[in-house]
């Protein structure tokens, strides 16, 4: 018989979970791992998206179509719950009153003395606007912060993103610089902000911190 420390929950911090839930105004968000029969919400979303994701993502091998087609998923899933595995990846979907409604990566995870690990995310138009963004990622940074033992989430941003921006901000991130040219998007090279957070600048949890502003309620 196996013992706790070699299941791959002890060996690989964080992973599986299920973050969450927080009630905002669009409903009640929460996160949980990618699952092989997301396939055709995600396909659906992604490719109904596509002017609003591709201006803010990196540049895909492909047209958009194919590359969100269906048939993709599978090979898609399976690579990132490999990674998860492993313990690089923390692959949660986004759920807002249990339907799927987008994606919150938890990428780069750094063990040892470093510690630390970059979030994105996108949510699909019909959940956008309604608080769903703010909490999914105070969910991810305060899972990064507790199960997943890390010390430092950092996160980039195209400058013209003000939405993304602004979502970063109320979760509590803080800028520290501009990469110039950072990373190839929607065809070019695109300068990025480079923002992070830290455990010690979050005191109680992000959750929490949203609560308290009147921006989420725990359910």
């Amino acid at each position: 018989m196996s013992s706790w420390a070699d299941r791959p929950e002890s060996r690989h911090p964080g992973w599986p979970a299920r973050p969450g839930p927080l009630r905002v105004p669009a409903g009640v968000v929460g996160l949980r791992p990618v699952r092989l029969r997301d396939g055709g919400a995600w396909s659906t979303a992604r490719t109904r998206d596509e002017e609003q994701l591709r201006p803010w993502e990196p540049t895909g091998s492909g047209s958009w179509a194919a590359r969100h087609h269906t048939t993709s998923w599978p090979g898609v899933c399976s690579s990132l719950r490999t990674a998860a595995r492993r313990g690089a990846l923390l692959p949660f979907v986004i759920e807002v009153d249990g339907r799927f409604a987008g994606q919150l990566t938890i990428g780069n995870v750094v063990r040892g003395a470093l510690r630390s690990a970059w979030i994105g995310y996108w949510v699909a138009t019909p959940s956008t606007g309604g608080g769903v963004a703010t909490a999914a990622v105070a969910l991810g940074v305060d899972h990064c912060f507790g199960a997943g033992r890390l010390h430092r989430v950092e996160a980039t941003v195209r400058p013209e993103n003000l939405p993304s921006r602004a979502v970063l901000a109320r979760a509590g991130f803080r800028e520290e610089g501009l990469l110039r040219r950072y990373l190839d998007v929607d065809g070019q090279w695109r300068d990025h902000l480079l923002v992070a957070l830290t455990a010690e600048e979050v005191p109680g949890s992000c959750s929490a911190a949203l609560v308290a502003s009147g921006r989420a309620a725990w359910t």
